[in-house]
């Protein structure tokens, strides 16, 4: 199984340290990408790397960590998260219930227990690794009346449309209450890519380029095809992302 993606948010710096050097242990589950010691570096952190694993500080510095979370789960999906607290307090641990927390972890933090934790995320990202390998994967996406969910594999394309966007599928085309930046971000950036800055493509759709014409031909694998007119830099940016 590979190493869940790992990032660490304490705002003390002994703890901080001390939990660095406990993960040590487990560097054949958990790789650390990067640890943080306050509210906005964590944001930005958990944009940056969309990390499979958060080893999250209940307090940051006064603010409220599931604040932090409730405000991400508006853009990505949230990673498995071990809340860490100085303190037993039941309204945080039932608010981090409700956030499908895989843990919540007491100060000074156990080593067997920090060992059960991370065993219990490793099983559920196993869990889910091994129930979407049997089934294609559906994004969820909000539509005027709700919800749009759509296999990624079947959307070629993605049109900005002002502080919307439109998804093009080989079934037909919807418009959700999303703008690009929001799906860039929340889209798996080894098949989706941004070309410019009005259109998302899946790059292992694309099945023509014409360099004179700006023209992208898509196609599915049942052999329905699209036809989506560029912009010279994105067929440029297109062009690098395909190889």
């Amino acid at each position: 199984m590979k190493k869940l993606k790992t990032i660490v948010v304490e705002d003390e710096r002994l703890p901080r340290l001390s939990l660095l050097a406990k993960l040590e242990d487990f560097r054949h589950t958990v790789e650390v990408v990067e640890s943080c010691d306050n509210y906005d570096s964590a944001r930005m952190s958990i944009l940056r790397h969309r990390p499979d694993l958060l080893i999250l500080d209940i307090q940051l510095q006064g603010r409220d960590s599931l604040q932090l979370l409730e405000e991400l789960k508006q853009t990505v999906p949230l990673p498995y998260v071990i809340f860490t607290t100085a303190y037993s307090d039941r309204k945080y641990l039932m608010n981090a219930i409700k956030l499908s927390a895989v843990d919540y972890l007491l100060k000074p933090i156990d080593k067997g227990e920090l060992a059960h934790a991370i065993a219990k995320a490793a099983d559920r990202a196993a869990l889910e690794t091994a129930e979407a390998s049997h089934q294609p994967e559906k994004l969820s996406f909000k539509s005027v009346n709700g919800k749009l969910f759509l296999p990624a594999d079947d959307i070629a394309y993605i049109k900005a449309e002002g502080n919307y966007a439109s998804i093009s599928s080989f079934h037909g085309c919807d418009m959700v209450l999303e703008n690009l930046l929001t799906l860039e971000l929340r889209l798996p950036g080894n098949v989706f890519v941004r070309v410019d800055r009005s259109t998302i493509v899946n790059i292992q759709k694309v099945y023509r380029l014409n360099h004179q014409q700006h023209i992208c031909i898509l196609r599915s694998a049942e052999g329905h095809e699209l036809r989506l007119e560029m912009s010279r830099s994105g067929m440029e940016k297109l062009m690098d992302a395909v190889g």
